[in-house]
């Protein structure tokens, strides 16, 4: 055995003398480096909030609860802020999405045409546009924003109206009323095994509301009832963080810049005129005056200094040179945290030609259909799904001789955007629609129209041009310019 644990592996030293020499290799490799993961004296301060916290932990319920707030004041002082919420919620919506159903080609219009009617008088009734409007507005500032679908009764006034509403709930009225130690919850919403949301908790009354009643009672709701829509950035997050946060500070700075300099303005205009002396340091030979001694001045009036005063006037040092550039930078990062081009952001197109217009409308018409169809799928789908099982048990709302359910398709109409060069946009769909690259569906839909009722319209008015011996004229593509023409334009 003696003899045998002598071959067994190399001795203490040897090892570490091969330890050492792969140590000294390694060290002679090519390593790839961060910079950014290096901690020095420079960086060490700006990275010292930097943290590895999840998504919900980070976004805590104080943290979500200081944001929003914050957010919230900004919105309501700062006239940019304002009207930064103000348009992206009314391009967002518009005057509100319309149902458009397919139901097959075998289905009578006119019964297709009847649902859609009822449906549009229901969310008139409910005040969808509006409600639409004020969930963009509070995902911008809240970060979220709640609906609970519920029965009211004051809808009942026809004998065929759906009773079905949806009532907005602030952020703040969804919170677990104590902290929760529980994997399966997170502030208020509870989770199935799979990950699914089963449950909100909403509370009676709002935490900030001023009735002296007020308490932290609260019941679970069913996630079927509640429509949540908010802004996530990451993985496993579950309640929002408002889309302005990262320009809060900017807001201020921006706010806190223009008092500073209206400020230094306004001061130097308040001294009309202030005496000073010629005459040596110590003050003899010139007239003693008072310190901060001053006199009323009346417009036209001359007046005599003392001996050996004269009176100057302070220069205005403000607003800089530099004011006018500094906000509009300030203004364009601002912009660009919402996804807002600056030309929409602060309705100043001064310094645009057509070419940077036209493609910033482009990008910003992508985030708005992109923000579409994020209701499209979380608010608006499970409100008419709710809404055709209460429309069923109604008479007269659903006609008879429709398929069944499991067979119906949807699409959702919105307000079509306007083009800056209509004549090339109209020339372009009837290109793509006598090509059958686009549907005549499609091309309306895009301005906002029905197809159906488009067609209906021109036959009635084909009608009666007939009838008047009007010949209708044949409609003429427009004409194309080249690109030197555009760029003369």
């Amino acid at each position: 055995m003696g003899l045998f644990s002598k071959f067994v592996g190399p001795s203490k030293r040897t090892l570490q003398a091969t330890i050492a020499a792969q140590q000294a290799a390694m060290s002679t490799l090519v390593r790839a480096r961060y910079d950014a993961a290096q901690t020095t004296d420079l960086n060490r301060r700006h990275w010292s909030q930097a943290d590895y916290y999840s998504a919900d932990a980070a976004l805590s319920h104080e943290v979500r609860r200081k944001l929003r707030s914050r957010a919230r004041y900004e919105i309501a002082n700062n006239s940019y802020a304002a009207g930064m919420v103000s348009t992206w919620a009314n391009d967002l919506v518009g005057t509100g999405p319309k149902i458009q159903l397919d139901l097959g080609p075998d289905v009578d219009p006119e019964l297709v045409r009847q649902v859609e009617l009822t449906n549009f008088d229901w969310s008139v009734n409910v005040d969808l546009a509006n409600k639409l409007r004020i969930c963009k507005r509070a995902k911008l500032g809240d970060g979220e924003i709640f609906g609970v679908m519920t029965t009211n009764g004051r809808l009942s006034r026809r004998r065929d109206a759906v009773t079905l509403d949806f009532r907005l709930i602030e952020a703040d009225q969804i919170a677990d009323p104590a902290a929760s130690i529980w994997t399966n919850e997170a502030d208020g919403i509870r989770f199935d095994e799979d990950g699914n949301v089963a449950e909100y908790y909403l509370l009676k009354h709002h935490p900030g509301t001023a009735l002296a009643s007020a308490t932290l009672d609260g019941r679970w709701v069913a996630a079927d009832h509640v429509l949540h829509w908010f802004h996530a950035t990451r993985p496993g997050q579950h309640r929002g963080v408002g889309e302005i946060v990262p320009a809060l500070e900017l807001f201020a700075m921006l706010r806190r810049y223009t008092l500073a300099v209206v400020t230094a303005a306004e001061t130097a205009a308040d001294f009309a005129a202030i005496l000073k002396t010629t005459m040596p340091a110590d003050g003899q030979g010139a007239n003693r005056l008072e310190l901060y001694e001053t006199m009323p001045i009346t417009r036209g009036m001359a007046i005599a200094a003392p001996d050996g005063w004269e009176p100057v006037q302070m220069k205005p040092e403000q607003p800089t040179s530099t004011y006018d550039s500094f906000v509009r930078r300030l203004l364009c990062e601002i912009s660009r945290s919402v996804n807002m081009p600056y030309i929409v952001a602060c309705m100043d197109s001064s310094q645009a030609n057509y070419s940077s217009m036209r493609g910033d409308y482009l990008v910003y018409r992508k985030h708005l259909s992109t923000e579409r169809s994020d209701i499209e799928r979380v608010i608006l789908d499970p409100l008419f799904e709710r809404w055709l099982d209460e429309a069923a048990l109604v008479d007269g709302a659903i006609p008879d001789g429709l398929p069944p359910r499991d067979q119906w398709n949807w699409r959702w109409v919105w307000d079509g955007f306007e083009h800056i060069d209509p004549m090339k946009e109209a020339a372009a769909d009837v290109e793509l629609v006598n090509n059958n690259m686009a549907s005549l569906a499609d091309v309306c839909a895009k301005r906002g129209l029905d197809w159906r009722v488009v067609l209906r319209q021109r036959a009635i008015e084909r009608g009666v041009e007939e009838e008047f011996g009007i010949r209708p004229e044949t409609a003429t593509p427009a004409p194309q310019n080249n690109p030197s023409q555009e760029q003369d334009q």
